[in-house]
């Protein structure tokens, strides 16, 4: 890998499914959102191994790119997060206790955007994929995913709205817009508007608005179950 890697597994022998877990643009550093680490807990309880590539730290963004944007040789933008969920797709196949035929993707916000991305490759390799409120405009008009693909977002989303990913629903694209829900449905936090936040979808560039919603949030746990069931 040329990025750090957290491999999270169940207790036993396996071979297990594995999920590749993409981060969201807070990164998994001290100011890390913490959603990542939930999602890893309940897949591990669930069964799943659970890889999960920093693309910011050793990049030199380990606060993340949330407020401050990359600038100089330093890419990190999902397009190039690609290349990370590959080499974690290619590191759990060799791992003894994965089922190399059976790995997902998933990621939330930038690590979810990353997912539409890697899934639009074409070239296959992951099994199924789950973008929890990607920015769906990243995804081209003609974007058809190599594997089956779930989105979960909100409806009150302001930061990559629910309605961009409308085109993408149908065939092996499923969606589920979660009504009274913000950006990062699935974190603990209470809901807040941070004007700092780099945001393309505000007219002013900048402020969104995230925060926790417990209904979506076990919603969420459940359909991620049983989508991934079905890989």
């Amino acid at each position: 890998m040329s990025v750090p890697v957290t491999v999270s597994k169940p207790d036993g022998a396996g071979p297990f499914p594995a999920i590749v877990l993409m981060h969201d643009c807070s990164g998994l550093g001290p100011r890390s959102s913490g959603t990542p680490g939930l999602w890893a807990r309940t897949l591990v309880e669930r069964g799943y191994v659970v890889i999960m590539p920093d693309s910011f730290s050793t990049r030199g963004f380990p606060d993340g790119v949330c407020i401050h944007a990359p600038r100089g040789r330093q890419n990190v933008s999902p397009s190039r997060r690609v290349e990370d969920a590959f080499e974690a797709l290619a590191y759990a196949q060799k791992l003894p206790y994965v089922d190399g035929g059976r790995v997902g993707i998933m990621g939330g916000s930038h690590g979810g955007s990353t997912t539409l991305l890697a899934l639009g490759q074409g070239s296959g390799g992951f099994r199924a994929g789950v973008a929890l409120y990607p920015r769906c405009s990243f995804a081209a008009q003609s974007y058809a995913p190599s594997a089956p693909l779930m989105i979960l977002t909100g409806e009150l989303d302001d930061w990559t709205p629910a309605a961009e990913c409308r085109r993408l629903e149908g065939g092996p694209t499923l969606l589920k817009i979660y009504p009274g829900a913000h950006h990062s449905f699935d974190n603990e936090r209470p809901v807040r508007f941070v004007p700092e936040r780099i945001n393309p979808s505000s007219p002013s560039g900048r402020g969104a608005t995230t925060g926790g919603n417990a209904a979506a949030w076990r919603d969420a746990i459940e359909q991620v179950t049983a989508f991934f069931a079905r890989m």
